[in-house]
C-alpha cells in the first residue's frame, strides 16, 4: 500500500508579518497533484492541522477545500489531532466525513479501534492516536503516571490488544503526535513539556510496520520505520536549513517500508545573516538573498541609527532584526530575551525562586509543587477551551 505521509500544516500561521496563507493554498495544490500523479492509495496527516484551537476563517475554508478536493479523488485519508488543535472542533462532522472517506481521529478513547485499509496484499489496520495530553487523558488511557511515555504507551498497549485479534497478515501503521528520542526539535514547535516528561522512546511503537509521526517541524527518520514528515513550509527562521517535504511510503505484503522523501514547493527561501550593518549592505557575496525572507543579527558594538530601513533598502523581505553586540558597552552581559531563550516555564519560575531567594532554588518538594502548579495551569486552560 501506498501512503503519502504529512503533518504539521499548521494553517492559519503567518511568519512574522507575512501571511502565508497563499503558500499554504499551494501546499494543498501540491498535496493533491502529488496524490493523483503518485498514484497514492492513502493520505496520512499526523497532526497540528490549524496553528491555534479558534483558527481564522480563511484557515477553515482552506481545511474545507482541502478535504472537499482530497475526498473527490476517492483517496483515503487519515487524521489527527495535535497539540495546536481543538480536538474538538477539528472532530465536528467526524462521522459524516467517515462516509467520504474522511477519517478524523480526535478522541483518546477511539486510539484502538483502526482505520481498515485494504491493497491486492490484504487489510492494513490504520490507527489514529491524537495528541495525548497527561494530564487530561491518563485515567481514560489508565496509564501509570502523568507522562507522555506512560499515556503513549497506554495508548499502544490498546493497538496492540487490537492488533492480536485480527488476521496474522494485517499490517498496521499508526499515526502520533509526540517528541520522540532522537528528534530535532526547532523554535517553531510549540514545547510541551509542561504535564510531564516530553520525550518518549521510539521502542513504545515497537510490534507497528510503520509509524508516521507528527509535531516537529524538520524532516527526519528516527528508525527505518519511525518517522516525522515534518511542516510543508518553514514557520520560524530556525527552520531555514530544512528541506521542506513529504514522504511517500510504500508498505509491502510482509509490511516492509520503503520511503522516499518528496519536496514541497518553497514560497521563498529564508536567509539568517549576521555581522555589522555596513559588511551586510556591502557585501556582494550576499546578492543572492535579496529576494529571501531575512533574519539580521548586527553585532555592531552601538545600535545603528535606522537599521531596519536601511537592511529593507537591500534586503526588501527582511523580517527580523536582532542585535548581538561582540562588544558590550559597559562590559559583558546577557540580555533578558537571551537569558530566557530555550528555556521552560517551570524552569523561568525556578530561577526566579532562587533569584529571589539570594541563590537559593527550590528544593524538590518546591519543584513538585510548582509542576503541580503549572499542570494545573494547562490543565484548567484545556478543559476550558474544550467546553467553548
Amino acid at each position: 500500500m501506498r501512503f503519502l505521509h504529512t503533518s504539521d500544516w499548521h494553517l492559519g500561521r503567518g511568519l512574522h508579518r507575512v501571511s502565508l496563507l497563499a503558500a499554504q493554498e499551494a501546499f494543498v495544490d501540491h498535496l493533491v497533484r502529488t496524490v493523483r500523479s503518485e498514484r497514492v492509495e492513502a493520505v496520512l496527516v499526523a497532526g497540528d492541522v490549524y496553528d491555534r484551537a479558534v483558527p481564522p476563517l480563511p484557515a477553515v475554508e482552506l481545511f474545507d477545500e482541502a478535504l472537499h478536493r482530497l475526498a473527490a479523488l476517492g483517496v483515503p485519508t487519515v487524521m489527527i489531532s495535535g497539540n495546536h488543535d481543538s480536538p474538538r472542533r477539528l472532530g465536528v462532522g467526524s462521522r459524516l466525513l467517515h462516509r467520504a472517506g474522511v477519517h478524523l481521529r480526535t478522541d483518546p478513547a477511539g486510539c484502538g479501534t483502526p482505520v481498515l485499509l485494504a491493497d491486492a496484499h490484504g487489510p492494513v489496520a490504520c490507527y489514529g492516536l491524537p495528541y495525548l495530553e497527561p494530564a487530561l487523558v491518563r485515567d481514560e488511557l489508565g496509564a501509570a503516571r502523568t507522562a507522555h511515555a506512560d499515556v503513549l504507551g497506554a495508548a499502544m498497549g490498546r493497538v496492540r490488544a487490537d492488533l492480536a485479534a485480527r488476521p496474522a497478515a494485517t499490517r498496521s501503521v499508526v499515526l502520533a503526535h509526540a517528541f520522540v528520542t532522537g528528534g530535532r526539535p526547532c523554535d517553531s514547535e510549540r514545547d510541551i513539556t509542561v504535564g510531564g516528561a516530553a520525550a518518549v522512546p521510539a521502542s513504545v511503537f515497537d510490534g507497528v510496520d510503520y509509524v508516521a509521526l507528527g509535531h516537529l517541524h524538520g524532516c527526519q527518520r528516527i528508525t527505518g520505520r519511525v518517522r516525522y514528515s515534518g511542516s510543508p513550509l518553514a514557520y520560524s527562521f530556525s527552520e531555514a536549513a530544512h528541506r521542506k517535504s513529504m514522504w511517500l511510503v510504500d508498505l509491502d505484503a510482509g509490511g516492509g517500508v520503503h520511503a522516499e522523501r518528496l519536496d514541497c514547493p518553497v514560497p521563498r527561501p529564508l536567509a539568517r545573516l549576521r555581522g555589522r550593518l555596513a559588511d551586510l549592505l556591502e557585501d556582494p557575496a550576499l546578492e543572492a538573498h535579496t529576494g529571501s525572507w531575512v533574519e539580521a543579527t548586527l553585532t555592531d558594538a552601538a545600535r545603528p541609527a535606522d537599521p531596519m530601513a536601511r537592511l529593507a533598502a537591500r534586503f526588501p523581505h527582511a523580517l527580523s532584526l536582532l542585535f548581538d553586540p561582540e562588544e558590550r558597552p559597559g562590559g559583558p552581559g546577557r540580555s533578558y530575551a537571551e537569558r530566557l531563550r530555550g528555556r521552560t516555564d517551570r524552569e523561568i519560575a525556578e530561577d526566579f525562586v532562587t533569584h529571589v531567594r539570594a541563590g537559593r532554588g527550590p528544593d524538590e518538594d518546591e519543584r513538585h509543587v510548582l509542576r503541580d502548579a503549572f499542570d494545573s495551569v494547562r490543565v484548567t486552560g484545556a478543559r476550558t477551551e474544550g467546553a467553548a
